[in-house]
């Protein structure tokens, strides 16, 4: 839970703005959203495997050289 203390000087959009960030900082709204409905289990294993899928995508992208298909080898253009 996210509290705040409101200083005596403070406006209250100064407050409800360092408290907007506290909740965006313990992910609570995150939290909220990932227990608002309930998932299988069989469903939340695919939900994680497709994450996961998606992140070795993302990893390997940038770790594979520009220009070039690793998958294709390069034809030769002289005969």
């Amino acid at each position: 839970m996210a509290f705040i203390t409101v200083n005596s000087n403070e406006s209250i959009e100064s407050a409800l703005r360092r408290f907007k960030r506290k909740v965006i900082s313990e992910e609570i709204i995150k939290d909220l959203k990932k227990h608002a409905h309930f998932i299988p289990p069989g469903q939340k294993a695919k939900l994680k495997s497709v994450n996961a899928r998606k992140r070795n995508r993302r990893r390997f992208r940038q770790m594979r050289p520009t220009g070039t298909n690793p998958a294709r080898p390069a034809s030769p253009q002289n005969k």
